[in-house]
């Protein structure tokens, strides 16, 4: 027996609509003209004998029929979209593909990444940076890293490290400005943070009890690694995160001008997709980076 089904093209100009709230829009979207999507939906209405929308003076607004239709549809349509996702998704093993901060992959992943392929020159490694958390149901993504204020809940997570938080500058700055004895000293320095983590200078700055100092001034960078970078160029004084610039510190490339770190909450943690079994590639790179972060 075949489907009874409505015609989709117009399901889909109904769907664009009832979620934009707007058919100029829902036009926009799809790259067809108003009229075509009001031409759509008066030919759904025909074929289910029944008003989605009422429409007024001031816009559109569906019917109680048209809202109950839009939740069947827009699941529908959800499911094919996860279905075609999943379906595209490359079956092959010798690709692992890891999304994960900028700053973490700047600052520590690519120094150490190497390693890794050392040791399976077999797995292409595709990287992709973000600040946004994984969803691993509509992203081709095999692992994703990424902090957290308290730990996650549920499976397909692991910790990598803790957050512990010290002010680091380049040793040219400190040489050349006024001395930085106690953390009030830090008054006449630029305080360089990322715009993404606004709590890490108060934090400390509380911690050390420093007097005087505005923890939310000085200059603020879409991302931590070019607030790291600016330090390293001598703008002012980062509040860094021990483990990105552990190797800078044992260089020399950056000083630690006082001896308090701070601890926070906040961790880094490795997360895979959930429900199902790890795939070899993603089972070795777990096993090397959690060795790497110990």
């Amino acid at each position: 027996m075949s489907r009874r089904l409505p015609p989709l093209n117009a399901v889909r100009a109904f769907e664009a609509a009832a979620r934009c709230g707007n058919f100029t829009r829902a036009a926009q979207e799809l790259f067809v003209t108003q009229g075509a999507v009001s031409r759509h939906i008066g030919t759904l209405e025909d074929w289910l004998k029944v008003r989605l929308f009422d429409r007024g003076r001031h816009g559109i607004e569906l019917t109680p029929q048209g809202q109950a239709y839009y939740a069947s549809v827009r699941a529908g349509l959800e499911q094919i979209e996860q279905g075609t996702r999943q379906i595209q998704r490359s079956p092959d093993e010798k690709r692992l593909r890891i999304k994960l901060p900028p700053t973490f992959a700047i600052r520590w992943l690519m120094p150490r990444l190497a390693r890794f392929h050392a040791l399976h020159p077999d797995i292409d490694v595709q990287i992709t940076t973000s600040h946004q958390s994984v969803d691993f149901e509509r992203e081709d993504v095999d692992v994703s890293i990424h902090s957290e204020p308290v730990a996650p809940q549920g499976p397909g997570y692991r910790k990598l490290f803790g957050e512990t938080l010290l002010p680091v500058c380049a040793p040219a700055l400190l040489a050349k400005g006024p001395p930085l004895r106690v953390p009030s000293d830090l008054a006449r320095y630029d305080l360089l943070c990322s715009m993404n983590r606004p709590n890490d200078w108060p934090t400390w700055l509380k911690a050390a009890g420093a007097q005087g100092v505005d923890g939310n001034s000085g200059l603020k960078f879409e991302n931590a690694a070019l607030a790291y970078q600016a330090a390293a160029d001598q703008l002012g004084v980062i509040v860094a995160l021990l483990p990105f610039v552990r190797d800078d510190l044992a260089a020399g490339r950056l000083v630690e001008p006082f001896g308090l770190r701070v601890e926070t909450e906040g961790a880094y943690w490795l997360c895979w997709r959930p429900g199902a079994d790890k795939p070899q590639r993603v089972r070795a790179f777990e096993e090397w980076i959690v060795g790497e972060a110990q």
